[in-house]
């Protein structure tokens, strides 16, 4: 398993070489739909990309925890989570990346 990580400049960077926009505009191009993507999910929003998978927001409510260190039962807030489900494609182009 590679520990290779892909960030925003290389995503900019592709958009400059497949698309063919100027660096500037492949840049703002992807912080634009990276921010899109993020107000959608504080809104609550569920967001969908087809052949890629579903990003939504999860409410967990409050509940009691244990502190694996000492065994103290503490009391974990409510909160959002992130959720990320991938697509069957997705799933499938993985899976395939594995078989070397």
């Amino acid at each position: 398993m590679s520990s290779k990580t892909l960030t925003r400049m290389d995503l900019s960077e592709a958009v400059f070489r497949e698309v063919g926009l100027s660096r500037n505009e492949s840049a703002q191009l992807v912080e634009t739909m990276l921010e899109h993507i993020s107000d959608a999910l504080v809104r609550g929003e569920q967001v969908k990309i087809s052949s890629f998978g579903t990003f939504s927001v999860r409410d967990k409510s409050a509940r009691m925890g244990r502190n694996p260190k000492t065994g103290e039962e503490v009391p974990i807030q409510p909160r959002r989570v992130l959720t990320f489900r991938p697509s069957h494609l997705m799933k499938d182009r993985v899976a395939a990346g594995n078989k070397r």
